[in-house]
């Protein structure tokens, strides 16, 4: 087996300058899956199914949040990674950052979930008995 080739790093400040249709780089990646890397998708922008648009307002940026929001696929992973160029270069402090980021909004996400599906059920079942009480009168 053939050594592997480092990949290249590239700085933030190196990506944000790649944030136009024709040049466009972001990153995507954490900790979770292996590390930001940086992806020039300048040539899919017009193949992907949610528009060009979506991608260029995260253009030059990580939009690692946003595109495991999505809840992209396999397949949306696989083409993903056709367009990697290299990783995201982090300075010990900048990984220090994303890591207390991550924390805060894995805190913050906690502990919400029962609450929107407790008022739904609320909703419902004070839908059921107005709808029994006026169907009775």
């Amino acid at each position: 087996m053939a050594p592997q080739t480092p990949e290249k790093e590239y700085t933030l400040e190196e990506v944000e300058k790649h944030n136009t249709a024709s040049d466009c780089w972001v990153i995507i990646g954490n900790a979770n899956t292996g590390g930001p890397k940086v992806y020039d998708v300048s040539s899919y922008l017009d193949d992907h199914p949610g528009g060009a648009e979506v991608i260029l307002d995260v253009s030059g940026k990580d939009a690692d949040e946003f595109f495991e929001d999505i809840g992209h696929s396999n397949d949306a992973r696989e083409e993903l990674a056709k367009h990697c160029i290299g990783v995201l270069k982090l300075s010990d402090a900048e990984i220090e950052k994303r890591r207390l980021e991550a924390e805060k909004r894995k805190a913050g996400a906690g502990g919400g979930g029962i609450g929107p599906v407790a008022a739904i059920v609320a909703l419902a079942a004070i839908g059921y008995f107005y709808y029994k009480q006026n169907i009775r009168a």
